[in-house]
């Protein structure tokens, strides 16, 4: 065999055995990926727009209760140290937060004790804007729910069942908290009912809502809370931009704080469509 064949030859078995290698490492690295909770590419790329679903968080954030629940202090300054640091104080139910189960169980799972498959989940938004326009106590209810599923099919495993009331846009005004006289709020949320349809029909893992609480604001007893809550469900309170999003096909992405022992926590939540 001419030496000409014989480099040949050894080129395109290099070749082969490079290509294997190459193959291998991708083969790896996509277990590997499986195996850390990590996106494959494919999936990554299906999702084509990203919506922020959290209010910016500020000393002046209105509270279910009235009272100003964060609060933030320079401790350097980069005009003195050459940067910047803040230290913050603020109560768990503040701002875009999440409701842990233990917010209102006695045992429940701790906010840093949600597994995390439940908090990148299907998101499936009922419209009650109609509604609330001409009721500030308006409520989701079993068949506002059973219309979405009549609309859109059943309930995705594990969902996020999401109240667009239209209550974000209210933000910065006096109607978001919606005090009357004496005190008592009124703002849209689920009702006892509709909690417990999605207990008892649905996989859903939360609910989430564009108002400061689960139950409607004029609500005596917080039975929505102590109705989902319990069951090892989560909330999401003071949702923005919900009306940005199609009223199913998007993923919700729940960044929850992990603080140990938490009933909940400010969180950054987005959307992916």
């Amino acid at each position: 065999m001419c030496d000409a064949c014989i480099m040949e030859s050894v080129k395109q078995r290099m070749l082969s055995r490079r290509g294997f290698f190459r193959a291998a490492a991708v083969g790896t690295a996509s277990i590997a990926a499986t195996s850390m909770g990590m996106a494959p590419p494919a999936l990554a790329a299906g999702h084509t727009s990203v919506t922020d679903l959290t209010h910016e968080l500020y000393e002046e954030f209105p509270t279910y209760f009235g009272q100003q629940q964060f609060f933030r202090e320079q401790k350097f300054s980069y005009a003195k140290e050459k940067f910047n640091l803040f230290e913050l104080r603020v109560s768990e139910h503040t701002g875009t937060h999440v409701d842990a189960p233990l917010h209102f169980s006695a045992d429940g799972l701790s906010v840093a004790e949600l597994p995390v498959e439940k908090l990148v989940v299907p998101l499936c938004v009922v419209d009650i804007r109609e509604k609330a326009t001409g009721d500030a106590d308006a409520q989701v209810t079993p068949d506002d729910i059973k219309a979405w599923i009549g609309a859109n099919g059943d309930i995705p495993e594990n969902a996020c069942v999401a109240m667009l009331s239209g209550w974000a846009g209210h933000l910065g005004t006096d109607k978001f908290r919606n005090a009357d006289a004496e005190g008592k709020l009124h703002f849209p949320g689920f009702h006892v009912e509709a909690a417990k349809f999605l207990l008892e029909e649905t996989q859903a893992a939360g609910i989430a809502v564009d108002t400061l609480s689960l139950d409607f604001g004029a609500s005596p007893d917080f039975a929505t809370h102590y109705a989902w809550l319990p069951q090892g469900r989560w909330g999401l309170e003071a949702a923005a931009n919900l009306d940005k999003l199609p009223a199913k096909g998007a993923t919700l992405v729940l960044g929850a704080p992990k603080h140990r022992g938490g009933t909940g926590g400010p969180a950054r939540v987005f959307a992916l469509v």
